[in-house]
């Protein structure tokens, strides 16, 4: 972590990563929560998503994680619930990159859900 994001980041939130969805169900299965440091915000911003689907947002997410990715579910705070539906996480929607312009030790993400 460079020594910014030490200095910015520091909430937690906690992610659990999309594994699929049953062909024939249609359930969806998720990893495993993780929690990760970011900072957040409350904001409701018109945006477009990976696939060009025009959505608003509920909450942004700054973040140096890299391996989350749009369909992932995302919650603020640190829950160790194995079910995201359950715990009330929100479906990553966008992830945005930006470079690390201080250090060059790690880029940043914006993750929109």
């Amino acid at each position: 972590m460079s020594a910014s994001a030490a200095w910015s980041l520091t909430s937690k939130a906690t992610l659990w990563p999309f594994l699929g969805r049953d062909d024939w169900t249609h359930v969806e299965t998720y990893g495993l929560p993780v929690t990760f440091a970011c900072d957040y915000s409350a904001e409701s911003v018109r945006m477009t998503d990976d696939k060009g689907v025009e959505f608003t947002s509920r909450q942004i997410l700054h973040t140096e994680r890299a391996d989350i990715k749009q369909g992932d579910r995302v919650l603020i705070g640190e829950v160790t619930t194995a079910n995201p539906i359950t715990a009330g996480a929100f479906e990553v929607r966008s992830v945005l990159r930006f470079a690390d312009t201080f250090q060059g030790l790690a880029d940043d993400f914006k993750i929109a859900t």
